[in-house]
């Protein structure tokens, strides 16, 4: 399984983004994808995955996968600067967990 994430980038305090990760190779063995952050000094944490949401970004960002182009998304709205951080896409199979290589998200105040 290959992941592809891409979208990142540099906004202003209350703005938004949205992130894609495109899934390649073995697709039919995932049974799920997410996404995580990890940010300077910090471990990496789960950011969303299913409708499984971080308390820190519930009611801000939302998860969204189209099976069609293999693709999940993640929109982050009402952004603040603790948002910021290396964001990473991952999927699980049976076997083991994959990671795309991060996307940098930085927020400004």
């Amino acid at each position: 399984v290959q992941l592809q994430a891409s979208g990142g980038g540099l906004v202003q305090a209350g703005g938004s983004l949205r992130l894609s990760c495109a899934a390649s190779g073995s697709i039919f063995s995932i049974d799920g994808m997410g996404w995580y952050r990890q940010a300077p000094g910090k471990q990496r944490e789960l950011v969303a995955s299913n409708t499984n949401y971080a308390d820190s970004v519930k009611g801000r960002f939302t998860i969204s996968r189209d099976n069609d182009k293999n693709t999940v998304y993640l929109q982050m709205n009402s952004l603040k600067p603790e948002d910021t951080a290396v964001y990473y896409c991952s999927a699980i199979t049976l076997s083991r967990r994959y990671w795309g290589k991060g996307t940098q998200v930085t927020v400004s105040s």
